[in-house]
């Protein structure tokens, strides 16, 4: 057994958890998964069939180690790139094709053909757009500098439900389902019995609520991950994460995410068909108890809560249910009327650290936020908030939780100076 299916055994028996080994980790660990098929674990991960007429890769790498993903695959085997399919127009799995485009060029080979669903040409387009917006969303979740990049290798071969390929006698089946982006494609391969996903499969509790990018699309999610279910694959090969092996584990990950995904949905319309307001959603709905305990359905890179955002987004728009906030006042003005019934900024910082004394951690951070609206140079206010948030990231388990409040705790020490 190699390293990929020994930590594979391990994650799924629970020797090893998702809190250890998250998902994203950029192990660089590369394992033969099926005949001529290989799988590369990194930040996201890449999947690779050599066949008659060279190889084909569902994913391709982000583009920070394309090259690293490049060499990884010709160490494996020389046969030239005839196709790369993207699962979906993510940054991370989308730029490992141009050093395979120039060794054809190099070598006179036929450039390699690049698959994908016919709306991610306008995500590439809006990622142009939106660069700024996109590089400091992604310092804020990652707690590292980003450079959105601003070219891409848009798909030379689209298409809208359903498509299959053959390349060398074997059979790829391209299907569309809207899950996390709206241009995600899932790969089966019949004749290796293997089934890429792309990130309908993460090893964690789903991307479908992700608070500071578009849409998601819950229920459409869990009608796909219920059709793959049902092919009986003897390999799962996600987008993040490790494989997955043997029909029965297959079988169980699709329907336990599935239903994962169902009873959020599901529990989120009941609500708002009653007409409960989103906070009341948001408090009430949870997932259920039965999967809470999954190893690869833990809140390590997204949270349930944030799926149930997702969900009230999609059918009720942005409006929560608040008449106030409808038309709101200023933050700083609103902020400046608690200020003066608190009886000054003090008071509410004061306020601010007994709650954090007492641990909760949740109200400190909304009487932090209403002094730092009203006074947004108070040191003061700056030193406790600084404390709130590092002590709240501190207790979260979430990557895009935990980054959102590093950024909070960064920008206070930056004034600072600590």
């Amino acid at each position: 057994m190699g390293s990929v299916l020994d930590l594979a055994e391990k994650l799924w028996n629970g020797e090893i958890t998702t809190y250890e080994q998250h998902p994203w980790t950029a192990v660089g660990d590369i394992e033969e998964i099926a005949e001529k098929t290989i799988f590369y674990r990194s930040f996201a991960n890449v999947t690779a069939f050599e066949t008659d007429d060279g190889l084909v890769m569902v994913d391709t790498g982000a583009f920070f180690n394309q090259a690293q993903t490049f060499q990884t695959i010709r160490d494996w085997s020389k046969a030239r790139l005839d196709s790369a399919v993207f699962t979906h127009g993510h940054i991370d799995h989308v730029f490992g094709v141009p050093p395979f485009a120039e060794e054809a060029k190099e070598r006179g080979w036929r450039p390699p053909r690049v698959i994908g669903h016919k709306d991610m040409a306008a995500r590439f387009d809006r990622y142009i757009l939106t660069a700024g917006y996109n590089s400091i969303i992604n310092q804020r979740q990652f707690s590292a500098r980003v450079e959105w990049p601003t070219s891409y290798t848009y798909p030379d071969t689209t298409y809208d439900e359903a498509l299959a390929v053959s390349v060398g006698g074997t059979r790829f089946e391209l299907y569309h389902a809207r899950g996390e982006t709206d241009d995600h494609t899932w790969v089966w391969i019949p004749e290796r019995e293997v089934l890429c996903p792309g990130d309908l499969i993460i090893w964690a509790v789903p991307n479908a609520g992700n608070p500071q990018k578009v849409q998601r699309y819950c229920a459409e999610w869990a009608v796909a991950l219920r059709k793959m279910a049902s092919l009986n694959a003897k390999v799962l090969s996600p987008g993040h994460g490790i494989i997955v092996v043997g029909e029965e584990r297959v079988r169980q990950i699709l329907l336990d995410t599935a239903d994962f995904l169902q009873s959020l949905h599901d529990q989120t319309v009941k609500l708002m068909n009653e007409g409960a307001t989103l906070d009341t959603v948001l408090h009430t709905v949870r997932p259920p108890e039965h999967l809470r305990d999954r190893p690869y359905l833990q809140p390590v890179y997204d949270e349930p809560q944030f799926i149930v955002r997702n969900v009230w987004r999609l059918y009720g728009g942005w409006y929560d249910g608040n008449p106030a906030h409808l038309k709101p006042a200023l933050e700083m003005e609103q902020a400046s009327e608690i200020v003066k019934l608190a009886g000054g900024i003090p008071a509410l910082v004061e306020r601010a650290r007994a709650l954090l004394q007492e641990g909760d951690l949740r109200l400190a951070c909304h009487v932090i936020e209403w002094a730092l609206a009203a006074a947004p140079k108070d040191r003061n206010v700056h030193e406790l908030r600084t404390e709130i948030y590092g002590r709240r990231a501190d207790q979260e388990t979430a990557t895009m939780t935990i980054g959102v409040f590093r950024a909070a705790e960064r920008e206070s020490k930056a004034v600072t100076g600590d």
